[in-house]
């Protein structure tokens, strides 16, 4: 039975988004989308973990304001470009997680490589990074920049996603939820940087591809974990 009283609440958290300049209007209105779809799917609880990452990440991205703004790191409103290319792998796990257990694994993995690579960006700006190829200094915001702050910001964002998972019954073993979590949120999170580093930089792809496909590498390694474990 649906609580359409989570639909309206998702209209609310839509709003919001959109009012504080978090996400354009299009941006916005697809998260709504999206977030209906997946309580019509998936139940609320997948939903309730998606929400997780969007509070975590403008948690982050409001973090040192002053001094993102200061070196010209602070994140402007974000796109429905960024919505799809950080949710829509998330989403389709989500849409037919309940048909194939491993899916489960799969959104998991996908919701913990977006949030740790969101987290380890907005955090790790706060460090003097190096580029993960070279392990060169580099200056904060370089697209395949890499900080131990970063890092660190990355394991606890994907370690948190692993254990609100088990608590909301997403994936009840505790242990094989986090273990999912945070090995495919981290090796998302580095595979983001290699991609940054090595194809971005030069003008290859754009972030929203690299996030798109960090998105499908954390998912694809959550679902290998999730069948072998």
């Amino acid at each position: 039975m649906i609580n359409w009283g989570y639909v309206v609440l998702l209209f609310i958290l839509g709003a919001i988004t959109y009012k504080r300049k978090s996400l354009d209007l299009v941006g916005s209105l697809i998260m709504i989308f999206m977030g209906i779809t997946i309580i019509f799917s998936a139940g609320v609880k997948w939903l309730i973990l998606i929400i997780l990452f969007l509070i975590l990440s403008l948690i982050a991205t409001r973090f040192a304001k002053a001094y993102k703004s200061e070196i010209g790191e602070l994140e402007k409103t974000r796109t429905a470009k960024n919505v799809i290319s950080n949710g829509i792998v998330a989403f389709l796990m989500a849409a037919f997680g309940g048909y194939y257990f491993p899916l489960v694994g799969g959104f998991i993995g996908a919701v913990a490589t977006a949030t740790a690579d969101t987290l380890a960006s907005e955090i790790g700006v706060l460090q003097e990074p190096r580029l993960i190829t070279t392990f060169k200094k580099v200056p904060p915001g370089t697209d395949g920049g890499i900080s131990l702050l970063g890092t660190a910001a990355g394991i606890i964002g994907a370690s948190i996603i692993g254990l609100a998972a088990s608590l909301l019954g997403v994936l009840p073993n505790a242990l094989i939820a986090i273990k999912i979590s945070v090995i495919a949120g981290i090796a998302g999170c580095f595979i983001d940087s290699i991609l940054g580093a090595v194809l971005e930089r030069r003008g290859y792809i754009n972030n929203e591809h690299v996030n798109l496909l960090a998105t499908i590498s954390g998912a694809i390694i959550g679902i290998l974990i999730a069948i072998y474990s």
